[in-house]
């Protein structure tokens, strides 16, 4: 019986990891649930898997994840405001079930450091999918790690004809229902951007032996080329309870979580190259996770300031990677990384995306 501490339990995340444990109720146990606002989600869910252990805000969640014992935290907090827990856990010697990338790509190096081999599984469905296809080589023998994207809503789009995308047409994204900064991020591909900043961090793996492939079908997860030439590709149809199953009980499979793919029926999967012109957010993130220190905490900041400029109609598409380059562009890093100076610089970075935006305006 495996004790479960579920951060972001009213989320997407949350709510499909509650699904996971309600089915398997002999193999995982809920002994704590953390929530962002929602008081009476949180206690509905208390109430049903008889949790005392509850929490409200990011605060609140990285206290309950140094009082609460468990075996397994799942981090599903949306944001940067993630990263108190995930030190938390990491600190406390749990295993961490990582769904908040933006913790990792935030807290770079002071995350890394303090994680013990195999403390951290990642929970995104391409991260998950390495993850899986790792297991059929060594390290060494890997030559690249192959992330796939979905390509959003525009893909096949030229950036001339993305200037007046609108916010409700960059939210409809064609395979995942997520919330709004995340579907917005998948539309600008800043997600598959900071995917690749994690997927660095979580394996080591250099940033020039890290590709995206764009992959409409969302089947293929992502891939993991080895040197002799073979390609290990973890397949699968869309359903976050399968990456979230092995978050919960890494390395075993939790049977029946997910549908297998019908391989009676004939079906088609494509590949296509990434069209860098369109959506520069790839080469930027490779570039501010090269840089490190603060870089990467300053390219998410800023994003998610730029995010909700463009919802409320401040600025266009375009201008929310824009806007994101050119406070990259201006940051100059401290000269150590601490905690302190990581909220700091997101500090600035949101001020200096704030003034950018009221200037184009």
């Amino acid at each position: 019986m495996r004790r479960i501490l579920v951060l972001g339990s009213t989320g997407s995340i949350g709510t499909q990891a509650l699904d996971v444990i309600r089915a398997n109720p002999r193999r995982f146990e809920v002994v704590g649930l953390a929530a962002g606002r929602d008081r009476s989600g949180l206690d509905a869910q208390a109430a049903e898997f008889g949790v005392e252990h509850t929490a409200l805000g990011a605060a609140e969640a990285e206290q309950l994840v140094r009082d609460v014992e468990a075996d397994v935290v799942l981090n599903g907090i949306t944001g940067s405001v993630g990263l108190g827990p995930t030190l938390a856990a990491l600190e406390s010697g749990r295993t961490l079930a990582l769904a908040n990338k933006e913790s990792l790509i935030v807290g770079g190096e002071l995350v890394t450091a303090i994680a013990a081999p195999g403390q951290i599984v990642p929970v995104d469905s391409e991260h998950s999918a390495i993850a899986q296809a790792l297991r059929s080589g060594d390290r060494s023998e890997v030559r690249r790690l192959v992330l796939t994207a979905s390509g959003g809503p525009f893909r096949g789009r030229s950036r001339a004809s993305l200037a007046g995308v609108t916010p409700a047409e960059a939210l409809a994204h064609p395979t995942w229902d997520m919330g709004r900064v995340v579907t917005t991020n998948s539309a600008t591909l800043v997600n598959k951007g900071l995917e690749v900043i994690e997927a660095h961090l979580l394996f080591g793996v250099a940033y020039a032996d890290i590709d995206v492939v764009v992959h409409p079908q969302s089947i293929v997860h992502s891939m993991v080329e080895f040197v002799d030439g073979s390609t290990i590709a973890q397949a699968s149809p869309p359903d976050m309870r399968l990456p979230i199953s092995l978050g919960l009980d890494w390395p075993h499979r939790v049977a029946g979580v997910g549908r297998p793919l019908d391989w009676t029926a004939a079906t088609s999967w494509t590949f296509e190259p990434l069209d860098e012109a369109a959506f520069p957010s790839v080469r930027l993130a490779k570039r501010v996770g090269r840089a490190g220190a603060t870089y990467p905490a300053v390219f998410n900041a800023a994003n998610e300031q730029a995010v909700d400029a463009f919802h409320e109609g401040r600025i266009g598409f375009l201008s929310i990677l824009e806007t994101v380059e050119r406070v990259v562009d201006a940051h100059e890093a401290p000269a150590a990384l601490t905690r302190d100076s990581l909220i700091e610089a997101e500090r600035w970075a949101r001020e200096s995306a704030d003034r950018a935006i009221a200037a184009s305006a």
